[in-house]
């Protein structure tokens, strides 16, 4: 069987109907097959074994099956194949119009792509390059003006090619969507409507995804013309290799529990979820202390930062990735025997794409969910997502090392305001304190604390008081003759 980047070779099952297949089989040409032995494949997957024979004859299909089933090859491989009667070496760009579009929710799923691309055509003579954004986008400018067949791209970074004009769609014979339910949760679809827009109409589509939601399926029938569809497995399924497994732990533990299993089960290749790029950097910094290898990728992280985190972790100088869902979907790295969700997703559907990081290529793999009480409902999602009951333990022999105040206070500041112990009363009651807890306060003039008395002089007194300071205050009215300069003169008599 087969990966989209995968170590080693592996046998596939004797009663496998891929089994009775070899890629060999699909009539591929010889420098495609060539490739695949450089990389030691033989056997296809039941998705590649149903995906390549119909999309090498010219139809439109809509691919589903578990993640890490070797989707990518299902429709990279048969592309290749297609435009391998344009293969060429002139150095004009002219020659090497964008023939196959391939776009990707994600810059780290579109790289991956681009790999797996780029070594299955080592040998043809086609070019491929890859772009994305959170990068100079000059080097791809370069590379689109000098001439490529296959482009593999984010929507948005594509949009910006085609604003300035260093790419050309006119000549584009197929369109690719991978993983498109997560560029439709990612908002791209005025995106993608956008660059459809752009195509010829005459054209091969292709929808790839380990999901397949009623709005896909709405989208699909936008732009796909009577799509063969492909599924080898119930939508929304779990693969039988991965071992789901529950531990039910307090919020404010959930750090010291991420280091335990670690240590416990001697981890050093792990991808660790979180819901929240805030919470990746902090449990990536709490592991660090605790002596663990350990990096985070988010939003917040620049293009470089990220790549180099992944490469370190492929490498084995990170031994645990903290993620968000940026990393969920369609990165394959060989061999990972676990990952662990930190917090249960708000998405139901992201729950099985994060497992789908291990069990993959027929390997055995684990997913550990730690669980509080305020993920009832979001694990209620899941099982009814995924049709099976997730077994629930207890973590045995783990005790928080963290103290008690410092756990409290962490909790606190990742959820400032919603715990916030009220104010003491002063101790005259008068009310509370502006400044909370140790503020300083200003002294109060005792006059401010005197009860109101009203006064009880006589009403007649009061009224002749105030008739007199009135007529003491009252200005004596001048003559307006005066004011005008118009008063007349007054003789004097001796």
């Amino acid at each position: 069987m087969m990966t989209d980047q995968q170590s080693s070779p592996v046998s596939a099952p004797a009663d496998s109907a891929a089994a009775r297949q070899r890629f060999d089989d699909f009539g591929l040409a010889p420098e495609i097959l060539r490739a695949l032995r450089d990389q030691g494949y033989e056997y296809p997957t039941p998705i590649q074994a149903q995906a390549i024979p119909v999309v090498l004859q010219g139809r439109d299909v809509m691919g589903a099956a578990q993640t890490g089933t070797g989707k990518t090859a299902g429709f990279s491989l048969p592309i290749i194949q297609r435009l391998m009667a344009h293969a060429n070496n002139s150095a004009s760009p002219a020659r090497h119009p964008v023939r196959a579009l391939i776009l990707t929710p994600t810059r780290e799923l579109a790289d991956q792509v681009a790999e797996n691309v780029k070594a299955y055509s080592r040998h043809t003579g086609l070019r491929a390059t890859v772009v994305f954004g959170g990068v100079d986008i000059a080097p791809q400018v370069t590379a689109l003006r000098s001439g490529v067949e296959i482009v593999i791209a984010t929507p948005g970074r594509l949009l910006d090619h085609v604003a300035q004009k260093s790419i050309n769609l006119s000549q584009t014979q197929i369109l690719v969507m991978d993983e498109a339910d997560r560029m439709l949760d990612m908002g791209f679809l005025p995106d993608l409507q956008r660059i459809i827009n752009l195509l010829p109409r005459q054209r091969q589509n292709l929808m790839f995804s380990a999901t397949f939601s009623p709005e896909i399926k709405k989208l699909a029938a936008s732009f796909l013309s009577n799509p063969q569809t492909i599924e080898v497995a119930r939508s929304n399924a779990t693969s039988d290799n991965v071992t789901q497994i529950l531990y039910e732990v307090k919020e404010d533990e959930k750090r010291d529990a991420i280091a335990f299993i670690l240590r416990e089960r001697g981890l050093k290749q792990v991808i660790v979820f979180t819901n929240t790029k805030i919470g990746a950097s902090r449990l990536s910094v709490h592991l660090v202390k605790q002596g663990v290898k350990a990096a985070a990728i988010h939003g917040d992280k620049s293009q470089s930062e990220r790549m180099t985190a992944l490469e370190d972790f492929k490498r084995g100088a990170v031994e645990v990735l903290v993620a968000t869902d940026v990393a969920a979907r369609g990165l394959d790295i060989s061999e990972m025997p676990c990952v662990i969700n930190y917090d249960l997703p708000f998405n139901a559907e992201d729950y099985v794409h994060r497992i789908g990081r291990t069990g993959r290529a027929g390997a055995k793999g684990d997913a550990i969910s730690l669980c509080g009480a305020q993920d009832d409902k979001a694990l209620a999602d899941i099982e009814k997502l995924t049709g099976r009951k997730i077994v629930r333990l207890q973590l045995a022999g783990f005790v928080p090392t963290s103290a008690p105040a410092f756990r409290e206070r962490e909790h606190r500041s990742e959820y400032r305001g919603d715990q916030r112990s009220e104010n003491r009363h002063e101790q005259r009651g008068e009310g509370r304190s502006r400044g909370g807890y140790g503020a300083a306060r200003e002294k109060v003039d005792p006059w401010f604390l005197r009860p109101y008395t009203p006064n009880t002089a006589p009403a007649s007194a009061r009224n002749e008081k105030s008739a007199a300071a009135n007529n003491t205050a009252a200005p004596k009215p001048q003559k307006r003759a005066a004011l005008l300069g118009g008063l007349r003169k007054t003789s004097v008599t001796g």
